[in-house]
């Protein structure tokens, strides 16, 4: 494993939040769909509940005075944050839009103050407008600022986890008339260590087998981020432009050993080198004719590249070294218009999305031994993708009806080798309607009922068909043979006075889980890889809050329970979990939070996660000269009570992993802004499920 398939292990390991990652990454030694389950925070008495839409607005209560705009979204219904990342009740595939252009730097949410945020909106059930793999849309409209002139906005974050990691963030911007010029650069240098040992028991050659190890791995990267663009504003008319340049470098170790049966334990040690880049240009194009119809274009053209060095050592055995080479490519071209127009007394959108995507993989295993198992390949695949879409939306008094169908053509096209895949490749015509219909009692009591279908395609990284070395008994690997998942969803949501309730039922046809069973070779190997599975899902929490003067407690109680059985193991066993939320507005500026949590043990998908029963996490900030300068200084874990532990027994192999991610640890953030202004930036993705894809 790399640096970066750490991090979705260690979000995964926490099941209390559906994933919602403005991108999810991939990991291959653990789940990485995370659980289906809400951590809900205080919810001010501002939020409402419209139709499956939760608004809520910040101005005038004690979030606006929190820190950043990470800071407000952890104390809002049904939203979790967590090592800077969003994560939404029950939800994949999340889509977060600052001022109606889409969130593609998770730092984005690191530089905006809480001050500048007039509304947020999530979006619980998503109409045809989006594309049919989003689960959630969270909306974050900010303060409009007119102010002529230069503003500067600088943050700096240091952070201590065992290691210690620190960020710069630099952002200007120059509007004068109509226009409006942004340049923007970051510098990150996160380094972060992990122990753990796998333990792999199973019946090989009509005996008790045990395959294991150990690990002690360190992750130094230093990332970077240079961004420029401009916007133009006339009346009824916007259009912009920026371009992207992002760099990485990182360095993986791993020192560790490995054991088979009773035999002499190996020393073992693994480094990868990962170097990488990608360009993004993104424009749009906005204008409102005869004050109703509105007519938005969003174009995207992104290409990146990674390459990898591992290199994998025995230093007190014979064994030989084993070394390999990949090298990623991919390209992106996107684009997508859409007409909004009023209808039948409601709301119409209709529209096209529309891109092209193509990306390579060539593995090079440079030992002869370990090729004629783990064989060299070049993989190829193409994607051209076509949708049509239409929604529609109306008030009928207290009643609130939506509802969109979406139809997409999707031609794919694999190759290994330069030899054309015909069992992989294939073109799909895809219909996928949704619709919602709620209920408004009064100002305080909310009722909403939605179904979705919808069709989740693997990301790019587990349609490979490479496999990868991993020790002298372990390989792991993508699998260029998964469906695209077809999921059909049911959600209520109720809100009544303080209290809120959110139910979720999926069914989801050909989804994807990780799987480890033996692998075809002379001696004995293991082979982790996603495989499509069936699986039901059943989720719902009950939040309860209320503002006391000057403090706000939240408290959630959850359950999660699915429903899968493969190979004639049945993984059922469901979780309950629970979330203590407490916000204190002090006098002179202060701000305090104490966050408590926990879950018990169950399954999700095919892994059983470790019970955490407590933990802990407290922040205190405070902000001066005239609210430009934030200071803020952040508890993690404080009492190092995290589980990140979990089994899976699939296909007579039981696993068992035992690891700690160090998730203990302290952060100071210091943020000031000078002339603070809002970007006008009013582009959206033309693409984004596929960004994520890639």
């Amino acid at each position: 494993m790399n640096a970066k398939l750490l991090s979705v292990i260690l979000t995964a390991a926490f099941v209390s939040g559906g994933v919602c990652h403005a991108r999810d990454k991939e990991i291959s030694d653990s789940l990485a769909r995370e659980l289906q389950e809400v951590i809900v925070t205080a919810k001010q008495p501002a939020t409402k509940l419209v139709g499956s839409t939760f608004v809520s607005t910040i101005p005038g209560t004690n979030l606006a005075d929190l820190g950043n705009a990470l800071d407000v979204l952890a104390q809002l219904p049904m939203i979790r944050v967590m090592d800077n990342s969003v994560s939404v009740i029950g939800k994949n595939n999340i889509e977060i839009y600052i001022d109606g252009h889409l969130m593609r730097d998770e730092d984005e949410l690191q530089k905006l103050l809480s001050s500048n945020l007039k509304k947020v909106e999530l979006l619980m059930a998503p109409g045809a407008a989006y594309e049919s793999s989003t689960g959630a849309v969270l909306k974050i409209t900010t303060k409009r600022n007119f102010v002529e002139g230069l503003s500067v906005t600088d943050m700096f974050q240091l952070q201590r986890r065992r290691k210690w990691s620190v960020m710069d963030y630099l952002g200007l911007s120059y509007r004068i008339g109509r226009w409006e010029l942004f340049a923007d650069g970051t510098i990150n240098r996160n380094n972060s260590i992990a122990r753990g040992t796998t333990t792999n028991t199973l019946i090989y050659n009509d005996k008790e087998t045990t395959v294991g190890s150990s690990q002690r791995n360190s992750y130094p990267t230093t990332t970077g981020v240079v961004k420029a663009g401009f916007n133009y504003t006339k009346d009824n008319q916007a259009f912009g432009a920026y371009y992207r340049y992002n760099p990485e470098r990182g360095q993986f170790i791993n020192t560790g050993s490995e054991w088979l049966d009773s035999n002499p334990v190996i020393s073992r040690e693994i480094e990868t080198s990962v170097r990488g880049h990608s360009h993004l240009a993104s424009i749009y194009y906005e204008n409102t004719f005869a004050d109703r119809y509105l007519l938005h274009f969003d174009g995207d053209y992104r290409n990146s590249s990674a390459k990898n060095n591992v290199l994998t050592s025995y230093p007190d055995a014979y064994n030989t070294d084993v070394s390999s080479h990949d090298e990623r490519n991919s390209t992106l071209w996107a684009g997508k218009l859409y007409m909004n127009f009023p209808l039948w007394n409601g709301d119409f959108t209709v529209g096209t999305q529309d891109s092209y995507t193509h990306t390579t993989l060539d593995y090079k295993m440079l030992n002869p031994i370990v090729e004629e198992y783990i064989p060299s390949s070049l993989t190829d695949a193409r994607q051209t993708s076509a949708a049509m879409f239409a929604s529609w939306s109306r008030m009928f008094g207290r009643f609130s009806l939506s509802g969109g169908v979406r139809y997409e053509y999707v031609d794919y096209d694999f190759k290994i080798d330069g030899k054309r895949d015909r069992d992989v490749s294939r073109r799909d015509h895809l219909l996928t309607p949704d619709i919602s219909l709620g209920y408004s009692f009064n100002e305080v009591s909310q009722i909403s009922l939605s179904y979705k279908m919808a069709v989740v395609k693997p990301p790019y990284s587990q349609l490979t068909g490479s496999l990868s070395y991993v020790g002298l008994h372990e390989i792991e690997g993508g699998n260029p043979t998964l469906h695209d998942e077809r999921m059909h969803d049911v959600q209520l949501f109720g809100m009544w006075k303080d209290f809120m309730l959110q139910a979720d039922f999926t069914r989801a046809i050909d989804t994807y889980a990780y799987i480890k069973q033996l692998y075809a070779a002379p001696d004995l190997q293991l082979l982790m890889h996603p495989a499509n599975i069936d699986v039901s899902a059943f989720s719902i929490y009950m939040v309860w809050n209320r503002s006391v003067h000057r403090w706000t407690p939240n408290i959630t109680l959850g359950m999660y329970r699915q429903w899968l059985e493969l190979d004639r193991t049945n993984y059922g066993k469901p979780i309950f979990s629970y979330y203590f939320a407490n916000t204190f507005s002090l006098p002179h500026g202060w701000m305090v939070t104490a966050n408590m949590s926990g879950r018990t043990q169950g399954d999700m998908h095919t892994n059983r996660f470790g019970a955490t029963w407590f933990t802990m996490d407290a922040s205190v900030g405070k902000k001066c000269l005239d609210k430009s300068l934030t200071v803020k200084l952040t508890a993690t874990d404080i009492f190092n009570t995290a589980n990140n532990d979990w089994t899976m027994n699939t296909y007579g192999v039981f696993v068992n992993k035992r690891q700690c991610y160090y998730s203990q640890g302290l952060s100071l953030n210091v943020i000031y802004e000078f002339q603070p202004r809002k970007s006008k930036y009013k582009g959206n993705s033309a693409s984004e499920a596929e960004i994520n894809r890639l």
